[in-house]
């Protein structure tokens, strides 16, 4: 992925990625344009300063190119819907941090919370997605940023609104199905925007692409269950599979609009 220009951060998008166990100690302290910090969690007994190392500062400033594209692509894709693009909020913590959805650990990997529009990611959360779940690269870490970006989409348009109402009127199963469309509608709007994105400010270099659909495949739920030892159990799944994942973010880059990833029109919604 080419990094190009230095931006200034509005925010991103929703979903926990599973497997998650480790947290730095203190938040980076260095903060760039709109983007926030919180430093909650800090280690018992740590009270030195906290130095940014250059690995998190190389994320950081990724994140703010990555964040300023989602801005200027959905802008221009939203700009004649439901009154335009509304940026969300950024927030980098460490640990834990508490949001307008609750207290959340680090563990829970990062997410979108629709109370408060702001995205919650720890950068210790890249360590894990590459050594654990084997999903390496830089476009792979955009992949996940675009997902939630994807999500703060999802609630601008109702889509995630009207999902969370009717989940709460059919049973766990049908729930955990529209669970999984939503998801996989993220996945397909993180891949429009790789499209317009390169389209308008060539930000792919060879082989991106293949790490976002690697970055999609790990997380799926039938691979997760399985490094988690247990049984594939379809019924469970609420993120998709790993060729679900994949095959959504392909279709939004191959065909960049939002009719391409209407994974509920079977459905109804």
């Amino acid at each position: 992925m080419r990094v190009g220009r230095t931006a200034g951060i509005g925010g991103v998008g929703l979903v926990a990625v599973y497997l998650i166990s480790m947290y730095f100690g203190v938040d980076p302290a260095v903060l760039l344009g709109g983007v926030q910090t919180s430093q909650v969690g800090q280690e018992p007994g740590n009270s030195e300063p906290y130095s940014e190392t250059a690995t998190e500062a190389e994320r950081r400033e990724r994140i703010a190119v990555v964040l300023a594209d989602t801005e200027d692509v959905w802008g221009a894709v939203m700009a004649d819907l439901h009154g335009g693009y509304r940026t969300p909020k950024l927030v980098l913590f460490s640990g834990a941090v508490d949001s307008g959805c609750g207290f959340a650990e680090a563990a829970v990997g990062p997410f979108y919370c629709p109370a408060d529009e702001r995205v919650f990611i720890d950068l210790s959360f890249f360590d894990e997605m590459e050594q654990r779940l084997g999903a390496s690269g830089d476009f792979a870490q955009a992949y996940v940023l675009a997902h939630e970006v994807g999500h703060h989409v999802q609630k601008l348009l109702g889509t995630s609104g009207r999902v969370q109402e009717l989940s709460q009127r059919v049973d766990e199963i049908e729930a955990n199905q529209m669970s999984v469309r939503l998801e996989l509608q993220a996945d397909c709007y993180a891949g429009l925007w790789a499209r317009h994105a390169e389209q308008t400010s060539a930000i792919l270099e060879p082989g991106d692409i293949e790490e976002a659909l690697g970055a999609a495949s790990a997380v799926g739920d039938d691979r997760l269950q399985r490094r988690a030892g247990g049984q594939v159990v379809p019924d469970s799944f609420t993120h998709g599979t790993s060729e679900q994942r994949a095959r959504w973010f392909r279709n939004g880059f191959d065909k960049g609009t939002l009719e391409a990833c209407d994974t509920f029109k079977e459905a109804g919604l």
